[in-house]
């Protein structure tokens, strides 16, 4: 009785297998798209109330599929005194960081208030935000690129 011929079987395993795809920083700096919703001006009577209070909304969209841990911190001021010349200087009123988790593909709405002593033009494009994959074992978010500046006309009636 003949034998049945024997098949040597190989194995390949391709010698640069790649690594898991890691997110590169232009990609990180991406996660959250934020936009600021507000009056384009704002009448405000100054010798009636000193404080003029503007209400802000700051939308947050998580652009990936994953799940991503963010913080906003309103406390940066512009420091550069030819903005401050244009622009003026304002305060958010109330917390001044917040740390939230979004979803994939989830928008987040943030009541913000401005606050105001002065009639002038100010941006009010000063939020930073910070966002970094929640699996992602990292220390430090990477900061999310920052929209246009978001320009508001306070107005003396």
């Amino acid at each position: 009785q003949e034998l049945p011929e024997t098949v040597l079987l190989k194995f390949f395993r391709p010698e640069n297998t790649p690594a898991p795809a890691r997110p590169t920083p232009e990609q990180l700096s991406n996660l959250i798209k934020t936009s600021l919703h507000y009056p384009e001006s704002f009448n405000h009577s100054f010798h009636q109330k000193s404080l003029c209070l503007v209400p802000v909304t700051l939308l947050l969209s998580n652009c990936s599929q994953a799940v991503v841990d963010v913080m906003i911190d309103l406390r940066h001021k512009t420091t550069s005194s030819e903005a401050l010349e244009i622009h003026g200087s304002f305060t958010w009123l109330g917390q001044t960081q917040y740390k939230l988790q979004l979803k994939s593909q989830e928008v987040y709405s943030l009541q913000l208030k401005a606050c105001f002593v002065h009639t002038g033009v100010y941006n009010l494009g000063t939020p930073r935000v910070f966002a970094k994959l929640v699996d992602q074992v990292t220390l430090f978010e990477t900061s999310q690129q920052n929209s246009m500046p978001a320009l508001i006309i306070i107005n003396n009636i």
